[in-house]
């Protein structure tokens, strides 16, 4: 678990990065295993729209549903936990997107009955850094979560949209080891630059939400969510319970 220090660092700037191995190297291996299969199948998608694989393919709920993840999320949600969402999101070498400053929150809005209590936890697959463009934030930007948007250009960009007059001289860049891995606030402004690099940057982000939070069933038809620690308190619909 992280300690309280880490705790109050997160909630203050929303964000976390846990600078430790977080499977075991077998584990992670598998887990690699599983990504370069979606990959090879994903067909006319991009390597960056690889989103919630685990309907597609419930190996990865051994990982989502992991007590080394769940125990590092705990601290920050409590003991009643929901998976939420998760999402491959790989950047080519040379001609990966830029992923635009955005709001988690901005995309799901409707979807769920808050944001306070919802965290990703990206998990670097591959090495993340600057030169392949590693995620960044800006730090305390979590306590709105609905920004104003202006219009970018889809192809070069993950998103159609991205957050308006954003101070990037204000960044933190989320360097990372394979298996290493941060944690962030669903309403903190974030974003990546485009992998110019030789090197290709993947991460498995895996999102989870307190179950003090209620999903909105006719906001979310088609999309599951599990109960992935402790008990449902809101009402949501769960796959497993």
């Amino acid at each position: 678990m992280i300690s309280p220090e880490d705790t109050a660092y997160y909630n203050h700037n929303g964000y976390l990065l846990y600078k430790k191995q977080l499977f075991s190297e077998q584990k992670l291996n598998k887990l690699t295993n599983i990504f370069e299969e979606q990959l090879a199948l994903k067909g006319s998608k991009l390597s960056d729209e690889l989103d919630t694989p685990h309907f597609r393919d419930e190996r990865l709920l051994e990982f989502l549903l992991a007590d080394e993840v769940l125990d590092l999320v705990e601290p920050i949600l409590g003991p009643n936990i929901g998976l939420w969402s998760s999402h491959f999101i790989c950047k080519d070498p040379v001609v990966g997107r830029a992923t635009p400053w955005h709001e988690d929150s901005a995309y799901w809005k409707g979807r769920v009955s808050s944001f306070d209590h919802i965290v990703t936890v990206w998990l670097a697959i591959d090495r993340s850094n600057q030169e392949n463009g590693c995620m960044r934030v800006i730090p305390g930007t979590h306590n709105n979560g609905f920004s104003e948007y202006e219009a970018v250009d889809k192809s070069t960009n993950l998103f159609r949209s991205q957050v308006k007059n954003i101070d990037d001289s204000q960044a933190v860049y989320f360097e990372l080891e394979r298996g290493e891995c941060s944690l962030h606030d669903s309403r903190i402004i974030h974003g990546a630059k485009a992998n110019t690099s030789p090197h290709r940057r993947c991460g498995y982000t895996m999102r989870y939400f307190s179950t003090e939070t209620r999903v909105i069933p006719e906001r979310n038809e088609n999309h599951k969510v599990w109960l992935a620690r402790g008990r449902d308190v809101a009402g949501s619909k769960f796959e497993n319970v």
